[in-house]
């Protein structure tokens, strides 16, 4: 007989060998883990075992570190309207979903011939329509629905497969069967959270995982990329596929950038991408380089907005052309998303029987299309026990409950729907079964939907995966479940009946590779975002470096007449944001003038801005980052949240800021040493490398033109916290002892090549990055290259006694100079961006939030 005893909910306050479900009580309905006597489910047994032989200590301390590694690797989900924006951390519960194996054979039979139906609903509706000929489907249902596209009508696709990876949300009611509650066909995201909250929990409970024997998803990934290579319409054997993702402002773009990197696919958006001839080309530094598949993660009619939507700035201009003429493949086809209509379920029934010869084995939620008059009758006498959405998919209606509306409202809703019937769709309201989830430290109940997926075999057939994207509700009182809405996620463990396999994508022992030593080419938008990264990193650096000149003076003097170098300092804060700000003398508070140059969050100069900008572009090239990049980046947008300026007495003090500075200093030289230290000498890095440069260079012009083209009457003071600044204290130091004389200074932070932070080391690295960029074999040198010879020229020319020389005040040797330079630097960062990184959409003018809620870009599978 099966061991049923009663286990209770994990409990710090319980001492070890506690049972770890002691306490839980199960929410009305049905209870994933318990029955309605209150004793475990047998599959659940184990698990709640190894909990208990575990502890509730060491599962702390587990789970504290988990959420850690979630926060390190950057796993982001964006709520539109969240404060923390796509910085929200992925929300995962500990607890995972258990199903046994018969239930899951159960499920993969019903999804598996759902599949089949629908791509069978989409040959005939984009084909000869026999359904709305018959009278099978009305054709009010199909014609005017926005997800009907008709640009695609009459489109092949390869072996008659539309739905290359499919995806269903699945609900449990009171009775205990599983009823599809939607599906998703044009671009279902979650596979990759899946992956992701597998990798946390078998790192975290690798003895529950392996006692429950819980069946492995890298198969079902496997399947994925082997049915889209041999997609390919011409090369089958090393194709280019790409991954197409509206963006970083796309709230699962976490998503999509992990799977790029997991499947080995380039991450692009639809700038990196052009049609010529009526073929698809990704825009590499070096040219363009066709594609075969794109792998999309956008909906349907922002996919091209020539065919489809005219004010789409997503999609491929000319891609519905570059399909029908069958030189590309779009996976999953352009117009699968007609299947997302929210009426389709309702027809089910009767389109399995005609194109199956079968009786649908998983059923739908029961829906009723009002287009109908019978339906429409049970609708309105029944209104308080439905749900009601809109017919159509591309509706922003949001689903409404009549039961939680006033009798007025109701009868409105009523009138409604009277008057355009075909409008709204009915679907009964499914008490959903509960799980248990950690909520400080015990267990309670949630809501929950589980989202399953099928991936085309390239033979035909569907594989189904074993685990899937389990959802929870927010709270116990909250019955809509979504991530939108501020729900959890789970794993979802499939459990095997017998030894499970140990596949894995990674090469097995004795593989042999063909060697390698370039990384492919790189896309000019990620190239653009580099370049941006390293300008925005050591934008930071400086002003760090800068600010923390200053406030160490604020802390460790009285006042002006001690530090008479603060003036020249506070200009060349000043300077950051306009270079022709008159000089800051005579200022009563100092710190006030340091205080929003830190914290602002409006001013785009300031700490907090440009820090923020690091992570966002740094989000943006999260496929071509290392982990460790990445975490640094994490660690530095976390630091000025540290201090906030709230009230009086919050309001951090000089030394407060000072720590802060100096943290932040040590967090950017670390992402510096990895620049350094751990990347490779690809394209990648060249920009990367070249927008660090030009930005050290700019910041150094813009230093000593504050502070030393002006000539003071106490300059020792001025030339120690230029040295300081700029890094550069020591060497000086140990070359002169301590006496400060300007021409020495200059030398050194001007000329001196061996000097790392030097203006000449800065251009004499620029020259190199820009003479390593690819380009066609020509007999004279590009204008990049000419430009950045040209600003080497002039300051490898330079003596420093005579810029060193004081006239009327003023050095106009040094002026002439760092005029000279900063003339040029402007145009050569110009040459590169047209030379290299122009196309159509660029990391400083991306899509903003705002931008993408009123064009409905958002619009898509959301979870």
């Amino acid at each position: 007989m099966p061991d049923t005893r009663s286990h209770a909910p994990i409990d710090p306050h319980v001492p070890p060998g506690a049972d770890p479900r002691a306490g839980y009580e199960s929410a009305p309905g049905f209870d994933e883990s318990t029955d309605r006597n209150g004793t475990c489910r047998p599959h659940w047994i184990k698990f709640f075992d190894s909990l208990h032989e575990l502890g509730p200590t060491e599962m702390a301390r587990r789970w504290r570190e988990a959420k850690d590694l979630i926060r390190e690797n950057g796993v982001t989900y964006n709520v539109y309207g969240d404060p923390d924006g796509i910085a929200r951390p992925w929300q995962l519960d500990p607890i995972p979903l258990l199903i046994p194996h018969a239930e899951a054979a159960a499920l993969e039979r019903g999804l598996v011939q759902r599949a089949r139906l629908l791509e069978l609903v989409l040959a005939d509706l984009y084909g000869p329509q026999w359904l709305l000929k018959d009278g099978i489907l009305p054709p009010e249902l199909i014609v005017p629905n926005p997800g009907f596209l008709r640009p695609v009508h009459g489109i092949r696709v390869p072996g008659g497969r539309y739905l290359h990876l499919y995806a269903a949300n699945l609900g449990r009611g009171f009775d205990g069967r599983w009823r599809v509650i939607g599906d998703r066909t044009q671009a279902p995201s979650g596979a990759g959270y899946a992956l992701e909250n597998r990798i946390v929990m078998t790192r975290t409970l690798p003895e529950a995982f392996q006692d429950c024997r819980v069946n492995r998803l890298a198969l079902f990934f496997q399947t994925v990329r082997d049915t889209l290579r041999a997609l390919a319409p011409r090369n089958k054997d090393n194709p280019r596929v790409v991954l197409l993702t509206p963006g970083p402002y796309n709230e699962t773009y976490f998503e999509h950038a992990y799977l790029a990197r997991y499947l080995g696919y380039t991450l692009c958006e639809g700038g990196d991408l052009t049609v010529r001839d009526n073929r698809v080309f990704l825009k590499v530094l070096g040219g363009l380089q066709p594609v075969e598949v794109i792998f999309r993660r956008l909906d349907d009619d922002f996919c091209d907005p020539l065919e489809l939507r005219p004010d789409s700035f997503l999609g491929v201009p000319g891609l519905v052309h570059a399909v029908r003429s069958g030189n590309v493949v779009v996976a999953n086809a352009l117009g699968t998303g007609l299947l997302e209509t929210p009426a389709l379920p309702a027809f089910l029934p009767r389109l399995c029987r005609a194109l199956l010869g079968e009786e649908l084995q998983l059923e739908s939620v029961p829906t009723w299309w009002c287009g109908e008059p019978e339906s429409l009758r049970y609708v309105l006498d029944h209104l308080a026990d439905l749900v009601i959405k809109p017919a159509f998919p591309a509706s922003r209606m949001e689903p409404e409950f009549p039961a939680d509306l006033s009798a007025g409202q109701r009868t409105a809703l009523a009138a409604r729907i009277k008057h355009r019937p075909r409008d709204f769709v009915a679907q009964e309201r499914l008490d959903l079964s509960a799980t248990p989830v950690l909520d400080g430290d015990r267990l309670v109940p949630r809501k929950l939907v589980v989202r399953s997926y099928l991936a085309a075999e390239s033979g035909g057939g569907f594989v189904f995966m074993p685990g899937g994207l389990t959802r929870v509700s927010a709270s116990s009182d909250t019955t809509v479940v979504s991530m939108q809405r501020g729900g959890g996620s789970k794993d979802t463990w499939v459990l095997a009946d017998a030894e499970v396999s140990d596949f894995s994508l990674l090469p097995a022992a004795g593989y042999r590779v063909a060697l390698t030593r370039s990384g492919g080419d790189l896309p000019s938008r990620a190239a653009d975002n580099l370049f941006w990264l390293g300008r925005y990193a050591e934008r930071a650096e400086g002003l760090t470096r800068l600010l923390r000149g200053i406030v160490v003076r604020l802390t460790e003097r009285s006042g002006l007449a001690d530090c008479p170098e603060l003036p020249s300092l506070l200009t060349a804060l000043a300077a950051q944001a306009d270079p022709k700000c008159p000089r800051a003398d005579g200022i009563e508070d100092p710190f006030a003038r340091v205080f929003p140059v830190v914290f602002a969050q409006a001013d785009p100069n300031s700490l907090v801005s440009v820090v923020r900008s690091v992570r966002l572009v740094a989000s943006v090239v999260r496929d071509l980052i290392s982990l460790d990049m990445w975490r640094v980046v994490n660690t530095l947008s976390a630091l000025p949240g540290e201090l906030t300026s709230g009230t009086d007495e919050d309001d951090p003090t000089p030394a407060d800021v000072l720590d802060l500075l100096n943290r932040t200093v040590t967090t950017l030289a670390a992402f510096g040493g990895l620049v350094s230290e751990s990347m490779t000498r690809g394209e990648g890095w060249r920009f990367l490398d070249m927008g660090r440069k030009l930005e050290r260079a700019l910041h150094l012009i813009g230093l000593l033109r504050a502070t030393l083209v002006t000539a003071t009457e106490h300059e020792g003071p001025v030339l120690d916290a230029v040295l300081e600044v700029v890094d550069s204290g020591m060497t000086y130091r140990r070359r002169y002892l301590s006496s400060l004389r300007a021409e020495a200074v200059l030398d050194l932070v001007v000329a001196d090549e061996t000097n790392p932070r030097s203006l000449a080391t800065q251009l004499a690295a620029l020259v190199d990055d820009v003479d390593h960029l690819p380009r066609p074999a020509s007999a004279g040198r590009a204008p990049e290259q000419r430009f950045a010879l040209a600003a080497l020229a002039s300051v490898r020319l330079a003596e420093p006694d005579r810029l060193a020389v004081v006239e009327g005040g003023t050095r106009p040797g040094l002026r002439d100079l760092l005029g000279h330079v900063a003339g040029w630097l402007p145009i050569l960062s110009d040459a590169i961006t047209q030379q290299y990184l122009s196309h159509l959409q660029t990391s400083r003018h991306m899509a903003t939030p705002d931008t993408i809620r009123r064009t409905g870009a958002d619009s898509g599978d959301r979870l």
